[in-house]
């Protein structure tokens, strides 16, 4: 099974991340609500790799990645984000992430998406 952290604040979006996600048969999915949750996940659980949600409250995702380097995780991390225009996704790359995807995400191909970064 290939392990895949989808974090997002947003229940919505986790519910459908995780349906989506679901659909190829060798992706055991758990989600998370905040950064610090998906710290102790990613620790806990050590998944093959993580989707983090840019803007979220308290820790960003662009924080919780800096964390999970602070801490020796160097699972491949891969930015959900609407923000994904030009500018903001050269500076997603120099933050040591493998890639990003844009919301809205098309859920019948995310999990297709993901396996071509792994």
């Amino acid at each position: 099974m290939i392990r895949v952290l989808y974090v997002d604040d947003e229940p919505d979006i986790r519910e459908i991340a995780e349906l989506a996600l679901s659909l190829d048969p060798e992706f055991e999915v758990r989600t998370a609500a905040s950064g610090t949750q998906a710290l102790s996940l990613a620790e806990e659980w050590r998944p093959a790799i993580i989707l983090l949600d840019v803007m979220m409250p308290v820790m960003d995702g662009p924080a919780v990645l800096s964390q999970l380097r602070e801490r020796g995780i160097d699972t491949p991390v891969l930015f959900v984000t609407a923000r994904a225009q030009r500018a903001e996704m050269q500076s997603f790359s120099m933050l040591d992430a493998r890639g990003v995807i844009a919301k809205p995400f098309d859920p019948v191909s995310l999990a297709v998406r993901v396996r071509g970064f792994l």
